[in-house]
């Protein structure tokens, strides 16, 4: 893999040295922030005994402030700033030491809730805003400090690394330095990004200088590979043309590496002298010869290839392509073929060229180490209102690095079916294959992520996991969406290509980590040297071949060993073998789930209308109401299940014995529902926009919140003490503190949804893909561990008790809306999901 310089040993200056001046540490608390309302949290500010209030100080700002500031810790920032100061081998700076927020509870049983990652891994300007505007002006009050966001930086650690990276990204005119130690670059809340990013200013960079340190030995886990992650940043900075340094030390996810080069940081940070890691470019040009696989022998039977009349296609309209069908000798039509599609076909087919397929195939079809398999070679598509420049296709990159399913609907509905008038193909996907190099490889990877029940094997050699359309995002999709029965082989080398749309080495490494990680059989060959061509693919191809087709049967085998506590990976989730599950079927439309203490299901059928009752223990089925309900809930002593009776205006009471339906609030219209432990009923009404509390001893009905587009699913913490409320209408779900009078607070829109590829949007260069507006959050359950499941338009979105994004697991059936869940049966650990006209459940390991 590519290597970067290690960091030498260094001076440690964090003792106490006899007769240097020792500032002064003064602590505090801050609690008055609408940045984030609700929140308190500690800080701490260092004023060196070098200040004087006639000349404006540097400025240096620390996340997870107790952690750097503490005597007694790894780092003991203001020991070291005493000396480097005393030293003047940095200036006289005044050090600000912040926590982050806690959402204190009011209930009584309930916990607090902490905000870190919310604040720290989140994109965008909030956290920069909070700092700037709200927090800075109090716990700088009386101080002189430079204005200059020259003389002004920023630092964190892990999760706080990220974050300061983010506040000077976002505020350059405030700060222009950034030191990042073990800096989470990873998909916690999308900081994956970020290489794209800072390859786009390319032109105009940013005037920030980096300081970037990472352990060799940092964390592989559901958020992402933090060496890599971290490596692709520094990367991307190099191109772009920042002053930066990197510093691999030994180690992994701990403060004590990071400590150990931290005087040596600050004098990098603060010189004006100081010179950027400077990595040179690994591309060489070896002797190349063919594999002895791609070399035809007199004694192997030849298929054949028949050229295709051009075809012009509908998916996209306007454009005409060439292409082939490779027959294997072997092939006859009282069997069915395996088949494999090669993008940019008809240079992969040539016998004279790097990659020389058909003889490949002829070879290792013969000695029976690959089925006999047609192949399809087919270009790309080329407008036929543009003239050809040489051999380019003018439509390639949209159809290829585009990411979605319009490619794979393409090959489904437009060439296979001509393919399959002539020769009869196997229906079994593990028979069918797709390949390609550069962006015809990341075209093959999106046919089979997009329709894994069609083709599961993908050859992939120089992907372009890059930002030419969005696919930079594959890696992180991959952690966290339930893994797909796809088997991936991947060749790259570290002189593939680096330009403004992304690092091709780094990015395939990234994407094989996350395969890795997630337990799919993925091969990886790597090499140093080498270009963006064929000639390191093509000289593994056919060993490729022989690993891609091989008949061993895969068992996946995970590690989750750098998942750190809070962390809730899907791995640990889902059961081996347990899959989705039908239920129930043929009704209407269903929804309201809910469930009581034992674990009996209870559901709607909206258009019977019925309301039932399944047993846990064993799966009978009763009729409790014909009634037709939206959201169902029991009271806390179960004596009655509240319902939601939109079309009716009211919320009513179901006696879950007898059936006997009462009234219990007139004049509302509500979508879904949550109990509180005290009995209070709260309520989302989408279409006024707000959720409502209602007291059924009483009727009496409260508005106790305005704002979101189209609030919908809503559900308690296990505590009581915090309500997540799903938005139909945006990309966010949003949460609150509850008090103890059911009122609400500290509403902040922690959990960003995973929202769907837009079908008809515009995928551009260096752009991500687009997404339709709106996730269409809808009805949710939490399980015994404190997740959030969200039902939404990709699938039952996962997250954890702090809003960070867990998993994803796709619908069974993509065509059918997905409108609620819960989690029931023996022990509550089935989940499950109302799914159109049918109930579906699987077992899951919940505690």
């Amino acid at each position: 893999m590519l290597a970067y310089p290690s960091m030498a040993e260094e001076v440690v200056d964090r003792e106490k040295s006899d007769g240097v001046p020792r500032g002064e540490l003064t602590s505090n608390q801050f609690s008055s922030s609408q940045v984030f309302p609700g929140t308190t949290r500690r800080y701490s500010v260092y004023v060196p005994a070098q200040y004087s209030a006639d000349q404006p100080a540097n400025l240096m700002v620390f996340m997870d402030g107790s952690n750097y500031a503490k005597s007694d810790g790894a780092f003991r920032v203001p020991e070291v700033l005493d000396e480097l100061i005393d030293q003047q081998q940095i200036p006289t700076t005044i050090a600000v030491f912040v926590d982050p927020g806690v959402i204190a509870s009011t209930k009584p049983g309930a916990s607090d809730r902490s905000n870190r990652s919310f604040e720290y891994d989140s994109l965008g300007d909030r956290y920069a805003r909070f700092l700037i505007d709200e927090f800075l002006p109090v716990a700088l009050d009386g101080l002189n400090v430079s204005s200059d966001p020259a003389d002004r930086a920023v630092c964190g650690i892990s999760s706080g690394g990220i974050c300061a990276f983010t506040v000077a990204w976002e505020r350059p005119d405030q700060f222009g330095k950034v030191l990042s130690h073990i800096g989470s670059y990873t998909n916690i809340r999308g900081g994956w990004a970020y290489p794209g990013l800072v390859r786009q200013t390319k032109d105009r960079p940013k005037p920030i200088k980096v300081y970037l340190q990472d352990g060799k030995d940092d964390l592989n886990n559901l958020h992402g590979n933090w060496p890599l992650g971290n490596q692709d940043l520094a990367a991307a900075l190099q191109f772009a043309g920042y002053t930066y340094k990197l510093v691999i030390t030994d180690g992994g996810h701990s403060g004590k590496w990071a400590a150990e080069v931290f005087p040596d940081a600050l004098r990098w940070l603060w010189s004006p002298d100081a010179e950027s890691t400077h990595l040179p470019s690994q591309e060489t040009k070896p002797a190349w010869e063919p594999h002895p696989d791609a070399i035809a022998k007199d004694d192997v039977p030849q298929g054949t290839v028949e050229r295709m009349p051009p075809w012009e296609s509908k998916i996209f309209p306007g454009t005409i392509r060439d292409w082939s069908i490779y027959v294997p000798a072997q092939y006859t039509d009282s069997e069915p073929a395996a088949l494999m599609v090669f993008q940019d076909g008809e240079r992969m087919r040539d016998v004279k060229g790097r990659w020389r397929i058909p003889i490949v195939f002829d070879n290792l079809i013969a000695r029976g180490e690959m089925p006999p398999t047609i192949a399809v070679f087919i270009n790309p598509g080329h407008e036929k209102s543009k003239p050809r420049r040489g051999n380019k296709s003018s439509n390639r990159g949209y159809e290829y690095d585009s990411l979605g399913d319009r490619y794979v609907r393409f090959l489904l509905e437009e060439i296979l079916p001509e393919v399959e008038k002539r020769y009869r193909l196997s229906s079994d996907p593990e028979m069918r294959a797709i390949g390609g190099s550069s962006s015809g490889a990341i075209c093959a990877f999106t046919a089979a992520w997009e329709r894994p029940d069609v083709f599961r094997k993908v050859y992939s050699s120089v992907g372009s996991f890059t930002n030419l359309r969005g696919g930079n995002v594959y890696p992180a999709l991959v952690r966290k969406t339930e893994p797909k029965p796809i088997r991936v082989y991947m060749a790259d080398t570290s002189g593939d290509v680096d330009n403004a749309f992304g690092s091709w080495p780094w990015a395939n490494q990234r994407m094989a980590s996350a395969l890795q990680y997630m337990g799919y059989d993925v091969r990886f060959d790597w090499a140093e040297g080498y270009a963006h061509n064929a000639d390191f693919g093509s000289s593994r191809f056919p060993d490729a071949m022989k690993w891609l087709w091989r008949n061993e049967a895969h068992t996946p085998q995970y590690n989750t060993q750098d998942d750190l506590r809070g962390d809730l990976t899907l791995l640990n989730l889902l059961i081996p073998g347990e899959s989705w599950n039908v239920v129930a079927e043929d009704l209407g439309f269903a929804d309201a789930l809910c469930s009581d203490r034992v674990g009996n299901l209870y559901f709607c059928d909206m258009r019977a209308p019925a309301i039932y009752r399944v047993d846990a223990a064993d799966g009978s089925r009763r009729l409790i109401a014909k009634e037709s309900v939206s959201g169902l809930e029991f009271a806390p002593d179960e004596s009655v299940l509240y319902g939601c009776q939109g079309a009716q205006n009211r919320v009513v009471s179901i006696h879950p014995r007898t059936g006997e339906v009462k009234t219990v609030a007139e004049g509302v219209k509500p979508n879904d529902l949550a109990v509180t432990r005290e009995g209070q009923i709260l309520i989302t009404e989408t279409g006024a926009r707000q959720v409502t509390r209602i007291d059924p001893a009483t009727g009496d009905v409260t508005v106790v919140d305005t704002g979101i587009t189209k609030p919908n699913g809503i559900a308690l913490s296990n505590d009581g003490g915090t309500l997540a409320v799903s938005d139909y209408g945006g990309e966010f779900s949003w949460m609150f503190r509850v008090q103890p009078d059911g009122s609400l607070d500290a509403k902040m829109p922690v959990m960003t949804m995973r929202r769907a590829i837009d079908p008809k949007g515009d995928f551009q260069f260096n752009r991500p893909p687009p997404y339709v507006s709106a996730a269409r959050g809808d009805g949710m359950a939490v399980d015994k561990r404190g997740r959030y499941y969200i039902t939404s338009e990709v699938g039952v979105q996962i997250f954890d008790p702090t809003g960070r994004p867990c998993g994803v697991l796709p619908k069974p059936n993509p065509d059918q809306p997905l409108t609620t869940c819960i989690l029931a049966g023996p022990g509550h650990r089935t989940l499950f999901i109302a799914h159109g006209s049918k109930i579906y459940g699987r077992k899951l390991t919940v505690e």
